[in-house]
């Protein structure tokens, strides 16, 4: 050893062993690294936490945060969501589930709508007494340690772990719940149900566990815009501050100081008037503050977040344009967007459902383990329904005159008049059900004869034969001449 080394060798020894005597935790051994299981497209665990943390902070206190949630919750379940079963067991068995006191899936609908747009991902717990009756909670994303996942594909949950608080020793415990998987799914020995979990994730990207947060790509935005209006807010109030200075000859030092401590004894009221003489010169001092593109820079910080959440600026109290032309072509994207993230949330209630109403089958015989049935939610724009009104009004007009020509059967008929109405059907299946259903009330069948109308029995009314098209007094059997024959 060199004479540097000999002389701080003792302070070398115990740093070193200082450093090797620290207790290690999450924050000084494992941060920045990842799981050996983790791949690399998720977040690091730390990170993810953080993000997720900002996010309900942001939700909390930023009022444009909330205001992003809370579009997204009332365009995708604000106008309620229903079901259709063909089963009529099913349908009431689901009915029960769905306003039972414990569930209240329509508030809880809105809750897990929230949750999924702050943080991404929605744990849903599910348990299901004997008799078959299940009931649902949702666990906070924050609250998630680790997501185990079959070898072969990361999108096969085998296991959850969480913390929860333990109210005995104040610390948090790991809890673990497996997986739903319904080949493994069914009772135990005593008759009960086993507590499952279920994960459901937006935002993510392929071959990740975890989802990202609505609010993830603007969090930083959202900070600087609200830090920019304080700011803003902080200036306008010290512009309207300002000070007067009193300029005069005065004899002494000590005259100076007097007149002084007269003046703020007794400073003069807004709005009041003051007489001087020719000796004073009274003036003001007031902040220059120069700030002609405040407007634009609070626009540009505003455009980026509308940007990020996906939502035109009239969507958060900004008109941009004065034109309705241009506020209603920016909302197009918007209702896309809306109806993607419906579209998914339907399909995640109706795999909730899927699964509560296997489980009754389990116990209830009466009730097919796999019924028909179909989730459905409010029209996400109602001037679309007017637009595609006014478009099958149109388009029904024209395939008519084709149909009447006999240029296009009636499956073709009915396929385009449901495409211009924005619906998808079973043409075949709509075809085979009218004629199974048979004509309408007051219209004949081919080769009926019947004086009677269906449509209300037990009163003759004149109606047109098939194979002699006249009029017929059902009283007399005269033929009936109308003025334009006569």
């Amino acid at each position: 050893m060199n004479l540097i080394q000999r002389l701080f060798q003792s302070e070398i020894t115990r740093q070193v062993r200082a450093a090797l005597a620290v207790h290690e935790t999450d924050a000084t051994f494992v941060q920045g690294s990842r799981s050996f299981q983790q791949g690399d497209r998720d977040r690091f665990d730390y990170d993810r936490q953080e993000v997720m943390e900002q996010a309900l902070e942001a939700w909390r206190v930023n009022p444009l945060a909330r205001r992003i949630v809370e579009l997204t919750s009332q365009y995708v379940v604000g106008g309620g969501l229903s079901f259709e079963c063909k089963n009529e067991v099913a349908h009431k068995f689901i009915n029960k589930f769905w306003d039972h006191r414990l569930n209240r899936m329509s508030i809880r609908c809105t809750e897990w709508c929230d949750e999924l747009s702050r943080t991404g991902n929605l744990f849903i717990v599910l348990t299901t007494d004997a008799a078959g009756m299940s009931y649902v909670r949702a666990i906070p994303a924050t609250q998630v340690k680790e997501i185990k996942s079959a070898d072969n594909d990361v999108e096969q949950p085998l296991s959850f772990t969480f913390y929860v608080q333990n109210t005995e020793h104040l610390t948090p415990a790991e809890v673990a719940y497996t997986a739903y998987s319904q080949q493994a799914d069914g009772q135990n020995e005593d008759g009960s149900f086993p507590v499952v979990m279920l994960h459901y994730a937006i935002n993510r990207p392929v071959g990740a566990q975890w989802g990202e947060s609505d609010l993830a790509p603007i969090l930083r935005w959202l900070s600087r815009y609200a830090n920019w209006l304080e700011d803003r807010a902080r200036l306008n109030r010290y512009r309207t501050a300002f000070l007067y200075t009193v300029q005069s000859r005065f004899a002494s030092e000590a005259e100076r100081l007097s007149r002084q401590q007269q003046l703020n004894a007794t400073p003069p009221s807004p709005g009041s008037i003051l007489v001087i003489d020719e000796n004073e010169v009274w003036s003001v001092i007031e902040p220059k503050l120069a700030a002609g593109e405040a407007n634009e820079d609070g626009l540009a910080l505003k455009k980026m977040i509308a940007a990020g959440a996906g939502l035109p600026l009239h969507f958060l109290a900004e008109p941009e344009s004065a034109t309705r032309t241009t506020a209603e072509a920016a909302g197009g994207p918007t209702f896309r967007r809306f109806e993607q993230r419906q579209n998914y949330f339907m399909w995640l209630v109706n795999d909730i459902l899927s699964i509560v109403v296997r489980r009754r089958a389990m116990v209830d015989r009466h009730l097919p383990a796999g019924p028909d049935f179909e989730v459905t939610g409010a029209d996400i724009s109602a001037r679309d329904n007017v637009s595609l009104g006014m478009a099958v009004s149109n388009i029904v007009n024209s395939l008519a005159v084709l149909r009447d020509r006999q240029m296009i059967d009636d499956s073709e008929f009915l396929r385009l008049a449901y495409r211009f109405a924005g619906e998808t059907v079973e043409v075949d299946e709509l075809l085979a059900a009218g004629r199974k259903a048979g004509p309408p009330l007051g219209v004949k069948p081919p080769g009926d004869q019947s004086n009677v109308d269906q449509a209300t029995p037990g009163k003759p009314q004149p109606i047109i034969r098939v194979k002699n098209p006249k009029l017929i007094d059902p009283a007399t059997g005269d033929e009936i001449i109308s003025k334009e024959q006569q």
